[in-house]
């Protein structure tokens, strides 16, 4: 099928959306605000819309069937090869997130044994003490103070991940990797929306902040693996990933892409996942009260088997429902398909909104609300929720994500009252490569 340079009108495939001059109108909102565009666009439109754009259709896909026909039962016709992940490669290389290529699923089996519940569980008393050692550094340890969380909760989570993948708290790499990874986020966002997204030679103050994180990150990854080399006698035997990716037969640019990739995916979405967790239990306080009262039922695991903790999982659930940290995944046609009793052409794109799915009224009874009780009473995965993914790309990291924030719940909790300050006003969020709180998340901690 030929390429195409003039826009694909939304009337080609008898479906509603934009014109060229709404997206023209629409062109600062848009790099403003996309949740708010896109959510605008489907109240709008409906659950199936068609974007003008040159070449072939690019779609916004709302309606949970047909996201787990794309996801999930239809997932070897749609590729990764997109506009957003081809940005975000620039940053972690062909690692397990990003990466369109078929030998995908080599990777994936290659890290799995990293993440197996048994080694999960056997760490969590490890990852629990340094979670506690964090807290109290960072967090108030008598009276009460406005504290943002944020910062706070992205060291917490880069600590459980680095001891939990890769035998090493980060404690000297933290600085680094903290401001790389907010600074990569930043600059695949802009180059995800920029016009000239493949122009890698431009001297532009993107490119040259996307340089700098990049350089930052490849030294931090280098600096791992010659200290496991350095130090451990047989660096391919500690069971972790950094051993599996050192023993395996991947070639050294492969390795540091999947230690990148881990280093940028395994904390952020976690770091701000917990953020607005946080904000959401002070702001109903009855809730908060009830999660630390169970948190004397036992110990929250690392491998997320947490059964004895009913409500501080669907405090979890329900955060990710409402913020959840992957807002937006994208996916496109490897070859002619059916969509939704639609014909779509090879090279059509489509975009899916985890956001826009876990609030859509006609799937979740009052879903601007926090309801914790809604996973208690439906605690089933739903095709209408998915935080974490779908189909075989589901994310790998999900029992870690789900224990290293029921682990933190308890530790902070344990020790700290956590309020709103007044005035208060909820953060925005900011759309990076995770949902951040624009501004950061200021909350009153109380040392109990």
């Amino acid at each position: 099928m030929s390429q195409r340079t003039r826009p694909f009108a939304p009337t080609e495939l008898g479906l509603p959306g934009p014109t060229g001059l709404d997206m023209a109108r629409s062109f600062r909102d848009i790099r403003a605000d996309p949740v708010a565009f896109l959510s605008g666009t489907a109240h709008r439109y409906g659950d199936l819309v068609a974007f003008p754009v040159p070449g072939p259709p690019v779609l916004l896909v709302n309606e949970p069937a047909q996201v787990t026909a794309i996801l999930q039962t239809g997932a070897r016709a749609w590729t990764k090869d997109t506009t957003q992940y081809r940005a975000l490669r620039r940053v972690t290389g062909p690692g397990l997130l990003a990466t369109a290529e078929p030998d995908w699923l080599q990777h994936r089996r290659l890290a799995t044994p990293a993440f197996h519940r048994d080694r999960l569980a056997a760490l969590s008393a490890r990852v629990r003490a340094l979670i506690a050692r964090d807290a109290a550094l960072m967090l108030n340890r008598q009276g009460a103070a406005v504290i943002d969380v944020a910062p706070v909760m992205d060291r917490i989570s880069l600590t459980a991940m680095g001891t939990t993948l890769f035998s090493d708290d980060f404690e000297k790499l933290a600085p680094t990797l903290l401001t790389a990874s907010r600074a990569a986020s930043g600059a695949v966002v802009a180059l995800g929306r920029s016009i000239l997204p493949g122009a890698r030679w431009l001297p532009s103050p993107t490119n040259a902040r996307l340089l700098r994180a990049r350089r930052s990150l490849a030294a931090a990854s280098r600096s791992l693996v010659a200290s496991r080399r350095r130090h451990s006698p047989r660096p391919n035997d500690a069971g972790d990933l950094l051993g599996l990716l050192l023993a395996s037969s991947l070639n050294d640019e492969q390795v540091h892409s999947e230690i990148v990739t881990m280093m940028i995916a395994g904390h952020e979405t976690v770091g701000a996942a917990m953020a607005w967790t946080l904000m959401l239990l002070a702001e109903h306080q009855s809730v908060q009260d009830a999660v630390r009262r169970e948190a004397n039922l036992g110990d929250a695991s690392l491998s997320g088997s947490h059964s004895h903790l009913p409500l501080t999982r669907a405090v979890i659930d329900e955060a990710l429902r409402l913020y959840p940290s992957a807002w937006v995944l994208s996916r496109r046609a490897t070859q002619a398909t059916r969509l939704a009793d639609l014909d779509v052409p090879a090279g059509t794109q489509v975009i899916i909104s985890p956001w826009l799915l876990h609030r859509h009224p006609a799937h979740w009874s009052d879903p601007e609300t926090f309801r914790p009780d809604r996973f208690l009473d439906a605690p089933g995965r739903r095709a209408s929720y998915l935080p974490f993914g779908q189909g075989p790309r589901l994310c790998i990291g999900r029992e870690m994500t789900l224990g290293q924030m029921a682990i933190a719940l308890q530790v902070i909790l344990a020790t700290h009252h956590v309020g709103l300050p007044q005035p208060w006003t909820r953060p925005r969020p900011e759309a990076l490569v995770t949902i951040h709180p624009r501004g950061g998340m200021p909350l009153t901690l109380t040392h109990r």
